[in-house]
């Protein structure tokens, strides 16, 4: 893709951005550079009691990123496209959410420190549902440490990136409305996407494609 070096994919829980970001970096010839959920050791215990292991969970994962944003800079990404299934800034949104104001006031003094050694990507794709098609994709995805997590907690989150893109303007923005598409299972609905994505981006962009009959 001219003039992109650095491709990240963000939204809530459920909305597909690894499964996207596989496609793309197939398709694509890009490297990939997946989150590591499943490394997490607190993930399935804070699903179970999230005021007691939300503070270890978030902290796990703002160091396990921060090492692999340090990767991504070993990276020569001016001869190999770079396709993420996370920005960096996804784990201040879900600490806001889950971590008390003592907390926060702690998890923000670490995460601001390494915030600056962190690379913006070139185009960020944020990947956009409805709750209920979150919680049918967590449903039939079918992870055991998803099993107890909640409509309300799944909404409280697709709110926040809402408010949060809605906002956002550092860098080159494209939102998905992925309601009514499977690029998973629908090459048309794949190739919609790459189309559209491969389109010079300034500033935000809205696609909003119909499901492939």
């Amino acid at each position: 893709m001219r003039n992109l070096n650095y491709i990240a994919i963000e939204g809530p829980i459920g909305v597909g951005k690894t499964s996207l970001a596989k496609l793309l970096s197939k398709r694509l010839s890009a490297k990939l550079i997946l989150e590591k959920f499943e490394d997490n050791p607190f993930l399935s215990e804070f699903y179970d009691d999230p005021a007691r292991f939300a503070f270890q969970t978030q902290l796990f994962f703002l160091l396990q990123r921060y090492q692999q944003q340090q990767d991504i800079r070993q990276v020569d990404m001016f001869h190999n496209l770079l396709i993420s299934d996370y920005m960096f800034i996804k784990d201040r949104l879900f600490a806001s959410l889950n971590l008390d104001d003592k907390e926060m006031n702690l998890y923000d003094s670490i995460a601001t420190m390494m915030e600056r050694n962190v690379i913006n990507p070139d185009l960020i794709i944020y990947l956009q549902a409805d709750t209920s098609t979150l919680m049918k994709n967590i449903d039939k995805r079918a992870r055991d440490f998803e099993n107890n997590i909640s409509y309300d907690y799944i909404n409280a989150l697709n709110e926040i990136y809402t408010e949060y893109f809605f906002r956002y303007n550092d860098t080159p923005l494209v939102i998905i409305n992925t309601n009514n598409i499977d690029f998973v299972n629908n090459a048309d609905d794949l190739d919609q996407v790459i189309e559209y994505i491969s389109q010079p981006v300034s500033g935000t962009k809205f696609f909003n494609p119909s499901a492939s009959i």
